[in-house]
């Protein structure tokens, strides 16, 4: 249980920094370069774990390394880039709150994990509860939009499990530099295709390095741990730790105000997050004291005939 609390903590690390970084993106990265700003987050987080990781993919880990850069970076910072352009931002999370149930479904399939009341129940809940945190429908909405929500949340939930079931032999310091350094040169050579990278300030530097290093580096390496020590439905809850960081941030550093019913959601999404991760203790029965049993008589072993 020791082992299981700690990976749970360690794994939180990853949605609470992707919803930290909900803020600094809009407070003090450039608006205007998201493509280029996907590649300046996944790039330098791959060049600074490479070092420390002090292998590169061998054999087969060549081709599951570009399949998995392609999922959980390239692919899916387009995807989320693509849908924040066409939808508007409370759709568009409202679509990744069903991460939990994605992964919990996916994983039957991918890594025989078989889906249980319990993770079923806590991330309907959870995502139903994350709809109401995140307001009701403002604007219109594109189905290409939509599409492209869907796909971005398949994408890194397939990745996340394929990455799970491709895990054995493979450090994660070492599979979530490949899946970067890979994952980023191709968001380069795409977001060259526009035109340069955009000028960065003091200020924007600050801000990229927070979303590099914390929000992606240290964030997969935790979350892509956790997946290789934890069931993904679990994971997959405590992915909903991400919009609420970024919300209640939000109210902190922006001024944002929360409403009751935010309020209500927020607690009924924590309560779910901890009916889907926590498991109820199990009654072990009380051991036989060794006197009882020394006064038990032992019958004569049969004589043989």
């Amino acid at each position: 249980m020791e082992a299981k609390g700690r990976w749970l903590a360690i794994t939180a690390v990853a949605p609470i920094a992707w919803g930290a970084n909900y803020v600094v993106t809009r407070q003090m990265l450039p608006a205007d370069a998201l493509l280029w700003g996907s590649a300046l987050r996944a790039l330098p987080a791959g060049l600074v774990l490479l070092p420390l990781a002090r292998a590169l993919p061998h054999g087969r880990q060549w081709w599951q390394s570009v399949v998995l850069a392609l999922l959980n970076v390239a692919g899916f910072f387009a995807l989320v880039y693509a849908s924040a352009q066409l939808l508007p931002s409370n759709i568009a999370s409202s679509i990744m709150a069903l991460s939990p149930l994605a992964l919990t479904f996916l994983a039957w399939p991918l890594t025989s994990e078989r889906p249980t009341f319990r993770a079923v129940a806590g991330g309907v809940i959870g995502a139903g509860a994350l709809v109401l945190v995140l307001g009701g429908t403002s604007g219109a909405i594109d189905p290409v939009g939509v599409v492209a929500a869907v796909a971005a949340l398949l994408s890194s939930s397939t990745g996340a499990l394929l990455g799970k079931r491709w895990s054995a032999g493979t450090p994660v310091l070492a599979s979530t530099a490949w899946q970067m350094t890979l994952g980023g040169l191709v968001l380069a050579a795409v977001a060259a295709i526009g035109g340069p990278p955009p000028e960065i300030d003091l200020r924007a530097g600050i801000g990229f390095a927070f979303t590099s290093l914390i929000a992606t580096a240290l964030a997969f390496l935790c979350w892509f741990g956790g997946l290789k020590h934890l069931p993904a439905a679990q994971v997959g809850a405590l992915g909903m730790l991400n919009p609420l960081t970024g919300i209640l941030l939000g109210t902190v550093v922006v001024g944002e105000s929360l409403t009751v019913v935010q309020i209500v959601g927020i607690v009924v999404v924590l309560a779910a997050v901890a009916w889907s991760t926590i498991r109820p203790r199990r009654r072990v029965p009380a051991a036989v004291p060794e006197a009882v049993v020394s006064e038990v008589p032992i019958p004569p072993a049969p004589v043989p005939r």
